[in-house]
């Protein structure tokens, strides 16, 4: 088995330190004349929150609920990759791995790790049981730097593919949403074999404003789907910066606490 380091997040206080320094010395935008939200975070709601973040937030807190779950860090293709990984008390429970999208992390993962983990402490079937392995996504969290560009949806599968051989998972299932709602069945096409099943969640697929099929839409159908189409038209911006110029972007995201809130914060508003 290749080598898997044990791992526990321990920022350096000397970097909380310096997130504090820089929240404090924001510079505010002017607000936008446009009302609510239409031209994208409000300047007052997103002081409210960078006020919560450095005055009330508790990393350190946050930080010990997430190293309550076993943790690894291990090299695959050139990329480091950060996981968790935690086993069933159930014997015979069904490996799964879950993979997040943006911009999310492993850590929307954390309150559904018990109930698959171990079913019958949560009123549930111990015959539903699940080991469950849930990588960051190379350039996510600890899966970081990204090592070389080409990271698409097929390689990360392949990645995963070799992390569950790690593990020594043969069979398994594969859950994902948002980018993982491409990677995950992009796992099972590479391995039908040993994925037993693929579950998504997140994806957005529309079918051409031609399709005939639309015709026996109800008008509360065809509400749903133009309320999408204009999500696609006006929300969608984001997208094509950081698929085309992800390096430009990145100086204001990672020198700006703020900016990578707003940043984050504006896309949690639209899809919530």
């Amino acid at each position: 088995m290749a080598s898997i380091a044990a791992f526990r997040i321990d920022v350096p206080q000397a970097a909380l330190d310096d997130l504090h320094d820089r929240l404090r010395l924001t510079r505010w935008p002017a607000a936008s004349p446009e009302p609510g939200w239409a031209s994208g975070v409000p300047v007052l709601y997103l002081r409210r929150l960078a006020d919560h973040w450095l005055h009330d937030y508790d990393w350190r807190a946050h930080e010990a609920s997430l190293n309550a779950f076993p943790q690894g860090l291990t090299e695959i293709d050139g990329q480091r990759l950060h996981f968790l990984h935690v086993r069933s008390p159930e014997p015979d429970a069904l490996p799964l791995v879950i993979t997040h999208g943006w911009p999310g992390s492993v850590v929307e993962f954390t309150k559904i790790l018990g109930p698959l983990t171990d079913p019958r402490a949560h009123g549930g079937d111990p015959a539903d049981a699940f080991h469950v392995v849930a990588p960051s996504l190379p350039g996510f969290a600890f899966s970081t730097p990204l090592s070389a560009p080409d990271w698409d949806h097929a390689r990360i599968a392949r990645a995963w593919l070799a992390l569950m051989d790690r593990l020594g998972y043969d069979r398994f299932g594969a859950h994902g949403g948002d980018t993982g709602s491409k990677v995950s069945p992009a796992l099972g096409r590479l391995a039908p074999d040993r994925v037993v099943g693929v579950h998504i969640n997140g994806g957005l697929e529309l079918p051409p404003p031609d399709d005939p099929g639309l015709a026996s839409l109800a008008a509360d159908e065809r509400a749903r789907l133009e309320s999408v189409r204009d999500l696609v038209r006006h929300g969608t911006g984001y997208a094509d910066l950081q698929s085309t110029k992800p390096q430009t972007i990145a100086y204001a995201l990672n020198d700006s606490p703020v900016g990578q809130l707003a940043w984050a914060v504006d896309k949690f508003h639209d899809w919530t």
